[in-house]
């Protein structure tokens, strides 16, 4: 099963962080309250990022409040900091949500003005779907980003660029122009680069990374910061020093001839996760089987080596393992066989044996 399917909800988190933010604001903090945060942020990396979000924008308000000559903001500040205390230590979640890091950063920016992060160009969150999920989300520049099943990327915005690291999984992007500001995806050995353009970026298990594009341009090249012995682990894809990719071109980082066109109606088939459909067209079942397995915690093995290459076609939703299933032992002659452990095996059917008078 994914790691990500233990991963709670972000506003789940924002609410544990902003509790240790108001608890740990005192000079005085019982040593045993140190140690119980101490442990709270070793049990999930993403507990000390958010912590640290979090308290930025806990001093923040203070330095706001003392920077800003107008009494009213100043009054503003004093309040909103006050609510935030009063909501952390009664876990009320409504409030709590209000005033987590970027509602309340959005709040600010109506009132103070040019001191917000959002104004200043900013953005660090970090995004994330469970195996079958599929999410969308739209970014302080305006960039709207789709994730497919089982992926976490990161989003780190400054005024002078856009960074996304891709972690796992795969992501959709629909990036904002702004030459000024170039938007970068780090992806595997890989860098995409945009500027206001529509592609896909996937990360496959041997960390093999593909690119498709759908509108406008962008440039893939190897990344200049992989260290030398994790290099070393994976022999090095034929790269050029730079790919330039236009809108029908699909990058595969694996492939002796890394670019190549691919047909409108290949692009459709690909993409169909972002429709929550998945498409077969002709592949090997082994194969189908193995994209069929990124949307479910159920296994699926092809157990008989004379099936691996049936040939599969058909559209279906994103993780209907009994739908597929169906239509699989209706067009071929196979079998399944299901075990406790959400398994389920494919087997080659028996001949049915002939009867004689």
């Amino acid at each position: 099963m994914s790691d990500v399917l233990k991963f709670r909800s972000l506003a789940e988190l924002e609410e544990e962080a902003a509790i240790w933010v108001w608890r740990l604001d005192d000079e005085d903090v019982a040593p045993q309250m140190r140690a119980e945060f101490e442990q709270w942020l070793r049990r999930d990396p993403r507990h000390r990022r958010a912590f640290e979000e979090l308290g930025g924008v806990w001093q923040a308000l203070d330095e706001l409040a003392e920077a800003k000559r107008d009494e009213k903001v100043a009054t503003f500040v004093a309040e909103e900091r006050r609510l935030y205390a009063e909501a952390a230590p009664k876990s009320a979640r409504s409030r709590l949500h209000r005033l987590v890091p970027w509602a309340l950063a959005a709040s600010l920016a109506l009132t103070v003005g040019g001191l917000s992060w959002y104004q200043r160009g900013n953005e660090s969150q970090t995004l994330a779907t469970a195996v079958g999920q599929q999410r969308s989300a739209t970014l302080a520049d305006g960039s709207v980003l789709q994730l497919n099943t089982n992926t976490i990327l990161e989003t780190r915005f400054t005024r002078g660029q856009r960074v996304v690291h891709l972690e796992k999984g795969e992501a959709a992007f629909t990036v904002a122009r702004n030459p000024e500001r170039p938007f970068l995806v780090y992806a595997g050995n890989m860098v995409v680069r945009a500027v206001g353009t529509e592609f896909n970026v996937r990360i496959r298990e041997t960390q093999d990374v593909e690119v498709i594009v759908t509108e406008g341009k962008v440039e893939v090249t190897p990344r200049a910061d992989v260290p030398a012995q994790a290099a070393a682990a994976t022999p090095e894809p034929v790269v050029a020093a730079h790919s330039a990719l236009t809108a029908g071109q699909r990058f595969e980082a694996a492939a002796a001839s890394p670019v190549a066109q691919i047909t409108p109606a290949a692009v459709s088939n690909t993409l169909a996760w972002r429709e929550g459909a998945i498409v077969f067209d002709g592949e090997p079942l082994v194969q189908a089987i193995a994209e069929l397995n990124r949307y479910t915690d159920t296994r699926l093995v092809v157990a008989d080596a004379s099936i691996h290459d049936l040939r599969v076609g058909g559209r279906f939703r994103t993780g209907d393992v009994d739908g597929f299933l169906e239509a699989l032992t209706k067009a071929f002659p196979v079998t399944t066989r299901r075990t406790s452990d959400h398994l389920v095996y494919i087997h080659a059917r028996a001949p049915t044996p002939s009867t004689h008078q």
